[in-house]
């Protein structure tokens, strides 16, 4: 443990004794463990490092994760990255910075330095928010930005760079504001622990106690990222099959089948793996910083979709004749099994054209797709009945504890720094209103959302963002209730694509961005950062973040040509867009086409809505079976949303990604953490971050030196993944270009 963290430093060392009364301690046992009692009170947190490093690794993060938001094995890189490769960079500026102290005009006798003294860990946490704050909710950028990509890539309309701002601003900066509105309820109480938090304070602590070992995590970090720099050119350029390497294809050239079971990026991914980072850390975060009990939940949530759901479904019963269509895509298709083409609906209004849906017909899922949705209402309605049996007694216990006025230490050592006025949450929310308001009136026919949508969408998230705060800070799950905006919206009105994607950003997506902060606003506190810090360093990053997301959108959407669309890109493109593109369809579903002709009496998917009923009973089941036998503790760990949630992300994600996270996941937090614990608390972490850093930076070098110059290899191992049949129908009767007849 380092020499501060024992609470018996004298004046010097700026810490307060280490005198708590046996009341103080927090209620938690995972608090008590991780988080120190201490605090030093004189560390400096304004200084020129953390807003040079700061405004640097906000910038930096949010251009790569808008970067490889558009590529076929997005990569997002977290705050992890941040937090490892920001540490070595301000020790080095604390040695290299001069140490002499000035005064600036205006701000009295206060002396400033570019150098106060060691860097220390508040700095630390003060960037680490900077860099990800912004766009800590979503795949790493601004949810916003993916209408702005639909409306450009997918629809082929305009959209103003004006209108595009404030749509991404006022969308990150309205969940701010609800955030602020419930901050009090559920960051001071030491009940409302926040879990997810823990693991930044273990590796926080790590990271800044002495090391006097020779093999420093910083050298670590250097090889490794070096490693991962270098490989990159082999799977990014010079044999890109490696990142799709499914043997089973090459052994049955001919079999539909065969490549269907066998393909990872189009199929069911028997045998499928990867040796591009890309591949495995794409869609979940890298699997060395998921806990291993969330691996096996996934493994269980994975295999009972991929494995029994979906064959079953295709093979065993052709269910909504889905033998007609690839057994895995992320397009819309008509009842032949042609693409379906949706720019022919859309009419001058940039609405729904009746007559021309009605003559090209219903819209058709892909078995994978169709089932997805199905198991996505499953998994918001079992979210509901699950916290409510097992967390719920839980969750209300320490409500009313922590409306008890009882402070525990980390709230009172918190209560020696100058709070938050309320009134700036009320100024901030009230401005980012009018903005928005102004946003849904001037320029409504660029957003498509009326002014009473925004009041619907702001009312949503005022209902919704307490009791999902409570739930998310004291069982570190967050109900996902995006689908039910994108319904209940599409209900009310059906027709406009955009204006259903602006209420579910809105509502839910304000919401979600709302936990975020809460989460970085309890790290905060748990760390001892100044609550003004927090509250400036959060709302530039957002600001910063957005903007520089969406510069970066901006310029790639109209400098790499045909951008998105599959169809007409090279072969083997990496700008395919997969998040845009099942944006794009959940905006055609919910919006342009309207629930009703697709899930209600008008479509062909109406039996997907009893999936909801059964999420409702499903835990209730698992529950009495609890009851039931409650010497038997493993009913207890059965996990509906998680199992059922656990392939929410397919499509875009596919058979491919999940087999690679879920076993590197299992390698390196079983095995290793348990047969190599010192290993893996040393350099696991460390191990992440460089992975991610070095595979972003090769990939920025290749694009800039490489890709936008055209120049690419033709070989063999350029040609994808080889199993091109996989995409093709098996229905007879149905003929598609490059597939055989049935």
């Amino acid at each position: 443990m380092p020499k501060e963290e024992n609470g018996k430093m004298g004046k010097e060392g700026g810490l307060e004794e280490n005198n708590i009364d046996e009341e103080e301690l927090s209620p938690i046992e995972q608090v008590r463990l991780t988080v120190s009692n201490t605090d030093d009170p004189s560390l400096p947190v304004w200084t020129f490092r953390m807003w040079f490093l700061g405004l640097i690794s906000c910038a930096f993060l949010s251009f790569l994760n808008q970067f490889f938001s558009y590529r076929t094995e997005p990569l997002i890189i977290t705050q992890l990255t941040v937090q490892v490769g920001t540490l070595p960079i301000g020790h080095l500026m604390a040695s290299i910075l001069p140490r002499s102290k000035f005064r600036l005009p205006g701000f009295g006798s206060r002396e400033f330095s570019f150098n106060p003294g060691p860097f220390n860990m508040k700095e630390h946490v003060l960037i680490t928010i900077f860099a990800s704050a912004g766009c800590a909710f979503g795949n790493g950028t601004a949810y916003a930005v993916g209408i702005v990509n639909i409306v450009k890539a997918f629809y082929h309309r305009k959209i103003s760079f004006i209108a595009a701002w404030l749509l991404v601003v006022t969308t990150q900066v309205l969940g701010y504001g609800w955030a602020g509105l419930v901050r009090k309820y559920v960051i001071d109480p030491g009940h409302m622990w926040w879990p997810g938090t823990l693991v930044q304070v273990s590796l926080f602590r790590a990271l800044h106690e002495k090391e006097k070992v020779r093999n420093t995590r910083a050298r670590f970090f250097l090889i490794a990222f070096m490693c991962s720099f270098i490989w990159y050119v082999v799977p990014g350029f010079l044999f890109p099959t490696l990142t799709s390497i499914s043997w089973v294809c090459w052994v049955f050239k001919k079999s539909v089948t065969a490549q269907q079971l066998g393909s990872g990026m189009s199929g069911l991914g028997l045998g499928a793996f990867t040796l591009d980072w890309a591949g495995v850390a794409s869609f979940f975060y890298s699997p060395l910083v998921s806990p291993f009990f969330t691996i096996v939940n996934i493994f269980f949530g994975y295999a009972l979709f991929v494995y029994i759901a979906v064959p079953i479904a295709y093979w065993g019963f052709d269910l909504f004749n889905a033998q007609r269509f690839p057994i895995f895509s992320s397009h819309l298709f008509t009842s032949n099994g042609e693409r379906y083409n949706i720019s022919a609906i859309v009419n001058d209004k940039f609405e729904i054209d009746i007559p021309a849906y009605e003559k090209q017909g219903r819209i058709n899922l892909p078995m994978w797709f169709a089932l997805s949705y199905g198991f996505g209402f499953a998994t918001i309605a079992s979210t509901l009945t699950h916290v409510a049996l097992f967390n719920g007694r839980e969750i209300y216990q320490r409500y009313r504890a922590s409306n008890a006025g009882k402070m525990d230490i980390h709230t009172r050592l918190m209560r020696k720094y100058e709070d938050i006025p309320q009134w700036w949450f009320y100024v901030l929310l009230i401005v980012t209103m009018v903005v928005s308001l102004v946003l849904c009136t001037v320029l409504v026919d660029q957003v498509q959302m009326p002014w009473w949508g925004l009041l619907f969408a702001s009312g949503f998230a005022i209902i919704f963002t307490l009791p999902i705060s409570i739930i998310t800070a004291t069982t570190n799950q967050s109900p996902g209730l995006n689908v039910i905006t994108e319904y209940v919206m599409g209900v009310i009105l059906p027709g406009r694509p955009i204006a259903n994607v602006c209420f579910k950003t809105y509502a839910y997506l304000s919401m979600g961005q709302a936990i975020s902060f809460l989460s970085d606003f309890k790290l905060g506190h748990y760390m001892k950062v100044p609550p003004r810090s927090m509250f400036l360093v959060q709302f530039i990053s957002t600001i910063v973040a957005g903007t520089v997301n969406l510069r970066v959108a901006w310029w790639l959407l109209d400098s790499v040509h045909n951008m998105c669309n599959d169809d007409l890109l090279p072969p083997n493109s990496p700008w395919t867009c997969p998040n845009d593109r099942v944006f794009f369809d959940a905006s055609v579903i919910w919006g342009l086409v309207g629930p009703k002709r697709i899930f209600g009496s008008l479509g062909n998917y109406g039996e997907l809505n009893w999936f909801f009923l059964g999420g409702f009973i499903g835990p209730v089941l698992v529950w009495f079976l609890h009851k039931a036998f409650p010497k038997q503790s493993w009913i207890r760990l059965i996990n509906l949303p998680v199992l059922l949630g656990a392939t929410a992300m397919m499509p875009p994600a596919t058979a491919l990604n999940y087999n690679c996270w879920i076993i590197v996941g299992t390698f390196f937090n079983f095995f290793i953490f348990r047969y190599r614990k010192r290993w893996w608390q040393r350099y696991n972490y460390v191990l992440s971050a460089a992975l991610d850093c070095g595979l972003a930076c090769m990939a920025v070098v290749l694009y800039f030196t490489l890709n936008m110059e055209n120049r690419t290899i033709t070989w063999w191992g350029s040609e994808g993944d080889h199993c091109d049949l996989a995409t093709c129908p098996t229905a007879k009767g149905v003929v598609v270009d490059g597939c055989p007849a049935f």
